[in-house]
């Protein structure tokens, strides 16, 4: 991916996880650029199916398309960060995600976005100031 491409995909994201919202500045490692749609399945490196990513998203989303409702088995397709607004599906509830429709639930679940860890580090960061809901 050259980085032109790369940088791209950085400003469109205003420098924060297209998943989760975490900035950027608060790592000291770049995000990856996630396929959307990965590789294997038929996924391009064209900027529709490119989102920035940071790793903890990245590592649970996987190749993933799709996870499934608990409550009856039903597969249901993950958040997509090109064709899907991000409000429509989650909301803030303090550092806590929470999903407003099936496809911001599923995605909640199999991206892990409320993990322990991740809910204390978004405590850190509001209480720090780079952090901003929304």
């Amino acid at each position: 991916m050259s980085p032109n491409v790369v940088r791209m995909v950085r400003q469109r994201a205003q420098n924060r996880c297209e998943y989760c919202h975490l900035p950027v500045k608060a790592f000291s490692l770049p995000f990856p650029v996630d396929h959307i749609i990965a590789r294997q399945h038929g996924g391009e490196d064209a900027s529709d199916n490119l989102a920035l990513s940071c790793l903890h998203c990245n590592l649970h989303k996987g190749p993933n398309l799709a996870g499934t409702n608990p409550e009856n088995g039903e597969v249901v397709r993950l958040f997509h960060p090109r064709k899907d607004e991000w409000a429509e599906h989650f909301v803030w509830y303090g550092p806590i995600v929470t999903g407003q429709t099936l496809v911001g639930y599923v995605t909640i679940q199999v991206l892990a976005m409320n993990a322990a860890d991740v809910v204390a580090l978004r405590e850190e960061l509001i209480a720090e100031g780079v952090f901003a809901l929304g």
